[in-house]
């Protein structure tokens, strides 16, 4: 599978790119407002100062008179430490102030107003505000404006100040914004997660529909998971379906044909007739029981995603499953003992019985002659403990999962009729209800010991 980045870190880098371009703009657009605010109180402090000195104004003797205002210069000081130039001039007559300072453009708004412009003067950009007004000087009236100029250093820094601010709360703001955006990305995913949280809990088994809430986005995609696990279902069922029949179809035929194989074998005397028909009657034998494993392990397949559940005694099933295979052990006078206690466990009655019967086969079968084989039920601590032990030749020197495995049998096994199917189908019977299957060697290290755990009810 190809590995790329995952959906939550993709979510995560797209919801931060958002977050910088909205950090970038408030910080540009802050920044623009903040100097605009400067420049607007730095006019309209220059116009008040104009204005006041404007206000000054008086005509004496024909003459104009002005009196310039502390207050006005005052005002302007209030707000930055940039320097402060000023001008009168009457029609073309300076009456005081800078005469280098330059002359204003001509109101178009006529006398009475305050026009703004900036200029350089001596090597800095200054702002200034005129005000023009008319004096009645004699016996016609004069012309009189009143320029205020200030340089800007002040309302540079404080923009400049303000806009450090606006960075800071820019980025401030960009850093809280990545963190609740992979934490909203991280949210926003949760219900995928527990899908697949929920998919990935299921033994392989388990193919039953997904049912869970979850965002309408994800529908489809639940929707189609359903429906591949339900086509996989069918198809499993199918093949074990196919199984199940196949080995009931073969196993009838096998039976005739092992009858058959016995009549003759007490009819001739020829000995090498009498030893082909032995190994045709025991070849007929593995594959009967192979037939018959496969349909018990088709059984618990079937049976183990759906287990009818009923409170079983199991002091009683180990009395029914011994004495449905007494004849068997008996054949070769092999004694079966019960070693039981009351216990009891909620589960399949039917799959209980076949992995103990399977289990108790193998015991019979692996064992010499005139020995005994010793069913025990112990309980422990939340648990039941079915134990079958034997005196054969033991489980071998391989591991014991092996074992267990389908298909596979011990090295011991040579010359003996199996399928090794016996120990798989009683593992997965005990899988399936929450136990599991122990092997080990019998006491004193002889034979083998094959325990069947189950929880207790």
């Amino acid at each position: 599978m190809m590995r790329t980045a995952s959906i939550w870190q993709r979510l995560t880098l797209l919801l931060a790119g958002v977050a910088a371009l909205l950090s970038l703009l408030s910080w540009s657009m802050v920044s623009a407002l903040a100097r605009e605010a400067a420049e607007r109180t730095q006019d309209n402090v220059l116009a008040a100062s104009a204005t006041i000195i404007a206000e000054t104004l008086r005509s004496e003797q024909g003459e104009v008179r002005l009196e310039l205002p502390y207050a006005a210069f005052s005002m302007l000081g209030a707000i930055s430490e940039d320097r402060v130039f000023y001008r009168v001039t009457a029609e073309d007559r300076l009456l005081t102030g800078y005469a280098d300072l330059p002359a204003p453009r001509p109101p178009a708004s006529g006398t009475g107003r305050v026009s703004f412009e900036t200029a350089d003067y001596r090597g800095e950009a200054v702002r200034m505000a005129s005000i023009t007004r008319q004096i009645l000087a004699g016996s016609a009236p004069v012309a009189v404006t009143v320029t205020v100029a200030q340089t800007r250093a002040g309302v540079s820094a404080i923009a400049s100040a303000l806009s450090r601010t606006a960075a800071m709360l820019s980025v401030a703001f960009f850093v809280v914004a990545v963190g609740l955006s992979a934490f909203a990305a991280r949210a926003s995913l949760r219900p995928l997660n527990e899908i697949a949280a929920a998919v990935a809990r299921r033994g392989p088994s388990d193919l039953r529909p997904l049912r869970r809430k979850a965002p309408a986005e994800l529908a489809p995609l639940m929707t189609s998971l359903n429906r591949l696990m339900e086509r996989l279902g069918s198809s499993i069922r199918r093949s074990e379906d196919f199984i199940a029949e196949a080995a009931h179809r073969v196993r009838t035929p096998l039976a005739t044909v092992r009858a058959q194989a016995e009549v003759a074998l007490r009819s001739v005397e020829d000995d090498d007739t009498k030893q082909r028909l032995r190994r045709m009657i025991r070849a007929v034998d593995e594959s009967s029981r192979s037939a018959g494993q496969l349909l018990d392990h088709a059984t618990v397949a079937y049976r183990a995603d759906d287990l009818a559940r009923s409170r079983i005694d199991l002091a009683d099933l180990a009395a029914r499953t011994t004495a449905a295979l007494s004849p068997t052990a008996a054949l070769r006078d092999i004694a079966l003992r019960l070693d039981t206690m009351p216990a009891e466990v909620t589960g399949d009655a039917v799959l209980l019985d076949n992995a103990l019967r399977n289990v108790l086969d193998n015991a019979i079968k692996y064992s010499p002659e005139d020995t005994c084989v010793t069913l025990a039920i112990r309980r422990e601590t939340g648990t039941a403990r079915i134990s079958v032990t034997d005196e054969g030749p033991g489980l071998g020197n391989g591991a014991d999962g092996d074992l267990t495995e389908r298909f596979r049998r011990g090295a011991n096994a040579e010359g003996i009729v199996g399928s090794g199917l016996g120990l798989t189908i009683a593992r997965d019977v005990l899988v399936a209800h929450g136990g599991r299957l122990e092997l080990g060697a019998g006491p004193d290290g002889r034979g083998a010991c094959v325990s069947l755990v189950l929880p207790l009810s």
